[in-house]
């Protein structure tokens, strides 16, 4: 077997309409993550993609009276544009449309069929079509709408396939226990046992009346496969299972699972690992359900006016600053994982993404990289002398933070990582109000003016590597700034002082105009 790869998903994300704040959190965060592993020198596989076998995706397509293939080839287009517009660097972007998920799908059913996991019987109950889901009748109340999303539901009395959950309660909850970081953050884990806490019941894993969807092997009335069943099967589609014997296993397990936490206890942890368990198959190491984007205190919603599309944020953004679109974006990115909601859901505003991007973009990281890069052309002409070096105490407040940072992206906790990060701006800012550089040069003390100058050289560099997994781009122009044949590898920031004599310095830059000097 050759390389092992440290597989990331995001959920497959329905076409029925374009990308908002929503879906861009989960992607940006996977993104994130991928690129903070391959820093690290991993082998990284990371996947994403949507899912176009729902019928409210073909009503959608009715609806604009377009074959619904067409629509979800022109909407699959929007995603990919989206994300790759966004900086994101997926390995793989599946279709549930394509000919090897319907095959990987059919297959499974067969399986499961052949050995008694999937069964045939009639599903009698409540169906809501938004979010493709059933529920039981104990779930329901008087006024016949969704639980979770509060549209009305539809009954339906039909011939029916079933996945036989059941079966896999007492050792889906025996893993659940034995396995900690298995459901991530501890709250979900928690919302997944109470959920599971009356038992599993078998789930209907067909839908008859549609068309549109991969059909029930052998079927001679014409069943669709239901989409939730269909969809998580994804993942594994993704690592080709069926087609090169065990190379699959180069790939599986998913080691990060990334979601919202709307489709993780009732999905994601509960129908997912028991259809593993059924194919004895290993389970996902993480799976992580972040919270919701909310604005102005309500979930976000079309009839609402309240969503929002992350490219026109940033757009927005470099209209009025006069940042640089790349940079805009790559502070969108920033603003996403600085507020990220993890436990709980997080509001989302426009003054707070202009607040981050005024205090700790243009104020905090920018100020340091064009002040720093600023000091050492004006009293250096940008070349670095010999003996300078960082101060011992400053040194060991730069590992210690890169070492705190390391701890919360392995934790997927963005914004804990980016705070530690920053710390090194607030203690350099110290560092220079304290040793005063600038006086120390029109003293005539160069010596000591360019021992200072290297701390804060230092830390700028410290700070292309840190910020890599949020903002690419603006890594990249700090690593051009500094003159760096790109952006340090995480093994780079353990050497403090790594800028050597004689190296020289690329005039600065700004890189995040500050709001309100152009257009507002």
């Amino acid at each position: 077997m050759g390389t092992r790869y440290y597989y990331i998903t995001t959920p497959i994300y329905y076409v029925n309409s374009v990308p908002h704040i929503g879906t861009a959190l989960t992607t940006i965060v996977a993104d994130a993550c991928a690129r903070y592993r391959k820093q690290r020198g991993q082998a990284v596989y990371f996947l994403t993609g949507t899912d176009e076998n729902a019928p409210k995706v073909h009503q959608v397509a009715q609806q604009q009276g377009k074959p619904t293939q067409q629509f979800v080839d022109e909407m699959a287009e929007v995603f990919a544009r989206t994300w790759q517009a966004l900086h994101i660097e997926y390995d793989v972007f599946i279709r549930t449309t394509e000919a090897r998920h319907r095959k990987v799908v059919s297959e499974v059913f067969r399986r499961l069929r052949a050995q008694g996991d999937i069964y045939e019987g009639r599903y009698a109950g409540w169906y809501c079509i938004s979010c493709e889901t059933f529920f039981a009748e104990s779930k329901v109340g008087a006024e016949r709408t969704c639980p979770d999303c509060g549209k009305p539901l539809e009954w339906r009395d039909e011939p029916c396939y079933f996945f036989r959950l059941s079966r896999y309660t007492e050792p889906l909850r025996e893993y659940i226990l034995s396995h900690p970081n298995f459901i991530l953050p501890e709250v979900r884990r928690n919302e997944t046992l109470g959920f599971m806490a009356e038992g599993l019941q078998d789930v209907a894993v067909s839908r008859s009346g549609t068309e549109w969807g991969i059909p029930v092997p052998d079927d001679p009335h014409g069943a669709v496969i239901y989409v939730w069943f269909d969809a998580l099967l994804n993942y594994l589609t993704a690592t080709d299972w069926l087609e090169h014997g065990d190379a699959y296993l180069e790939i599986w397990p998913p080691n990060l699972q990334l979601m919202g936490k709307d489709i993780l206890p009732r999905f994601h942890a509960t129908i997912w690992p028991a259809m593993l368990m059924a194919l004895g198959l290993p389970l996902p190491e993480t799976l992580y359900g972040h919270g919701w984007w909310i604005v102005n205190k309500q979930k976000m919603s079309k009839s609402l006016g309240n969503v929002y599309q992350p490219l026109e944020v940033a757009q927005e953004l470099s209209q009025v600053s006069g940042c640089a679109l790349p940079y805009a974006i790559d502070a969108f990115r920033y603003f996403m994982l600085r507020e990220m909601p993890t436990d709980s859901d997080a509001e989302f505003s426009l003054e707070g993404f202009e607040t981050r991007y005024n205090g700790d973009l243009a104020n905090d990281l920018g100020n340091l990289v064009h002040r720093t890069l600023s000091m050492w052309h004006r009293y250096f002409e940008g070349r670095l002398p010999d003996g300078a070096h960082v101060d011992e105490g400053l040194a060991a407040l730069f590992q210690q933070q890169v070492a705190r940072v390391a701890e919360a992206y392995e934790a997927v906790d963005f914004p804990q990582g980016l705070r530690e990060a920053w710390e090194i701006i607030a203690a350099i800012n110290r560092y220079y109000d304290e040793q005063a550089p600038w006086s120390l040069a029109k003293a005539g003390n160069m010596e000591r003016a360019a021992q200072v100058l290297y701390g804060g050289l230092e830390a700028v560099r410290l700070m292309s590597a840190l910020i890599a997994p949020a903002m690419p781009k603006v890594a990249e122009e700090i690593a051009r700034q500094l003159n760096l044949p790109g952006v340090p590898q995480w093994d780079a920031t353990s050497q403090i002082g790594a800028l050597p004599a004689g190296h020289t310095l690329q005039p600065p830059q700004p890189i995040f105009p500050r709001l309100g000097k152009k257009g507002s």
